[in-house]
């Protein structure tokens, strides 16, 4: 017989596991006791936010799940943004966490408890509000039973965090040689298949598309989820549309293609905007038209009693859930666009021409202005310059996301990645580490100097791991975001900080740091963390009155009121 423990790690090696993001304490020591004897590699950043974020950056860029650990009232708290984002986002994680059970004493509230006793507080209430399934099994059979079935759960239909909560003799037992239920082979167990949309929904789609005279497709999420770029640009070729996308589905499609509008929403492109309002039909992929999406449903931006709507997605609630659909695509986002591709096609004389129109959106006078403190227009094109094929730019929350949305130009598909799910500040930095260990790629972390400051701890993580990306802080010494919601200076509490030496901490780190100040010199700096096998940190001023909202909301978004954030 093996112990449970044992087992748990042969499954991770079945099933390909590469990397444990995680944080040693609790129950979760007997699997992390196993692991260095093992294929799986054990990723320690220096608290559980951190790796949780690591695990979902690392299911969304493979598709295959992303791997936290950690004791369980610590992933039940800390751990919570990169599970919230990984549902809401829908990457693909696995949780294998705990209770801190013990035993005979449950009863009486022992210290840091979480089963859900009198005294204690339930893990498993909180992990039910975010996670897609949980389990917390009882025996060591149920355990390794309940972990497979995490993994087929979390990339089965609508890809999500699932959890296990190890616990108790279920993880320190030894497993039984006769097993009734048993657990079966882990790769049989967790195997799933791809949902595809039916052949009468697939025509009737076809249809609408070859009879509009101006179609648009709006690419979201899904797209980037099901990997579904290959397909999508077939049917934008085969059907002669424009491409828009949401904020999480930017770079689904080039922003440099001749189809391209640019980012539709309420601080998206006014190009965008206007093409997708301007469209006769709209085929919707993976996007499930949120707030934001929509500038908070104008009434006159998307008008379904107007506007053929076909819309595509893995879940069947989805389609037609915000708008009335026409048609409903129902499966995985490639399985809909390669039906959809060989079904038919047609031409019109307005796609590419309205497409050249809008992209002239991603330019504007601030993005070459020379005056310091840095424009962040112009401070996002110097990032552009330096972002090519083979570079994956991550994006915080605020102010920096907004203008790396309305002004990044991305050159190809998976270029850039941001926290839009949930949209927790302090994201891009721990999944700039986690990019750089998943791929082969340069990565450009862009955050504000709040976010940054959240997880700047990642730095180390990434001088102790041997990866190198460069970290970007879009820096006015604020909450920027909120602090331009004041109505006059000082009537919000809270958004002014203290001006912190970025580059002292990031050398404190092991990593190089920069302040750059004059924008002629930003591209050099970029450039040169790009080359270097060093972390790069750089604190780049920029010019905090330089107004986000008013300068980037949409014309359909200020007419249902302005900001809703």
């Amino acid at each position: 017989m093996t112990t449970t423990a044992a087992d748990l790690v042969t499954t991770l090696e079945e099933l390909d596991v590469e990397y444990v993001f995680g944080y040693p304490g609790g129950r979760v020591i007997e699997l992390l006791d196993h692991l260095p004897d093992s294929e799986v590699e054990v990723v320690r950043p220096r608290d559980e936010r951190e790796a949780s974020v690591m695990a979902e950056m690392h299911g969304r860029l493979t598709g295959a799940p992303g791997v936290l650990a950690g004791q369980g009232p610590w992933v039940g708290s800390l751990g919570l943004i990169g599970q919230m984002e990984a549902r809401l986002s829908s990457s693909p994680m696995v949780v294998l966490t705990e209770a801190s059970e013990r035993g005979e004493y449950s009863t009486l509230a022992p210290y840091q408890q979480a089963r859900g006793d009198y005294g204690g507080f339930s893990l498993p209430d909180i992990l039910d509000g975010v996670t897609k399934e949980w389990w917390f099994p009882r025996t060591p059979v149920e355990t390794v039973r309940s972990t497979q079935l995490a993994f087929k759960h979390a990339v089965a239909g609508r890809p999500g965090p699932t959890a296990v909560i190890l616990d108790g003799d279920a993880i320190t037992g030894e497993m039984p040689d006769d097993q009734t239920p048993p657990a079966w082979n882990a790769r049989a167990q967790t195997r799933t298949w791809d949902a595809r949309p039916t052949a009468e929904d697939t025509v009737a789609a076809a249809e609408a598309l070859e009879e509009a005279d101006r179609p648009v497709i709006v690419a979201g999420n899904g797209v980037h989820a099901a990997k579904a770029y290959d397909e999508l640009a077939s049917v934008a070729e085969t059907y002669d549309c424009a491409v828009a996308t949401s904020y999480l589905g930017k770079s689904t499609y080039p922003e440099t293609d001749d189809r391209a509008v640019g980012v539709m929403g309420s601080f998206g492109h006014e190009g965008a905007n206007r093409v997708v309002s301007e469209a006769d039909a709209l085929l919707v992929v993976g996007c499930r038209l949120n707030p934001m999406d929509t500038n908070w449903q104008a009434p006159e931006f998307i008008r379904p009693d107007e506007q053929t709507i076909v819309h595509a997605d893995i879940d069947t609630r989805n389609a037609g859930w915000v708008y009335p659909a026409d048609v409903g695509l129902i499966g995985d986002a490639k399985e809909s666009l390669a039906a959809l591709a060989d079904a038919g096609g047609g031409t019109n004389g307005w796609a590419l021409e309205r497409a050249r129109q809008a992209r002239e959106w991603f330019s504007a006078p601030e993005c070459d202005d020379d005056s310091a403190p840095i424009k962040p227009q112009r401070a996002v094109k110097e990032i552009e310059a330096v972002v090519d094929e083979e570079t994956i730019v991550t994006a915080d929350s605020g102010n920096n996301r907004f203008w790396l949305l309305y002004y990044l130009q991305t050159p190809a598909v998976r270029t850039y990645f941001g926290s839009g799910g949930v949209g927790g500040m302090g994201w891009a930095n721990p999944a700039a580490v986690s990019a750089a260990l998943t791929t082969d790629k340069d990565v450009v972390a862009v955050a504000g100097d709040g976010g940054f400051s959240m997880t700047m701890n990642s730095v180390e993580t990434a001088v102790e791991y041997g990866v190198a990306p460069t970290f970007v802080v879009l820096n006015d010494t604020s909450l920027g975001m909120v602090r331009q919601m004041q109505r006059e200076d000082g009537d919000i509490a809270g958004v002014e900080f203290h001006d912190t030496d970025f580059v002292k901490a990031a050398e404190a780190f092991g990593a190089v740091g920069r302040r750059v100040t004059d924008p002629a010199d930003l591209v050099d700096a970029l450039e040169a963390g790009k080359a270097a096998d060093t972390p790069y940190v750089l604190d780049v001023r920029i010019d905090r009155e330089e107004d986000m909202a008013d300068t980037l909301a949409s014309s359909f978004y200020e007419s249902v009121g302005g900001l809703h954030e």
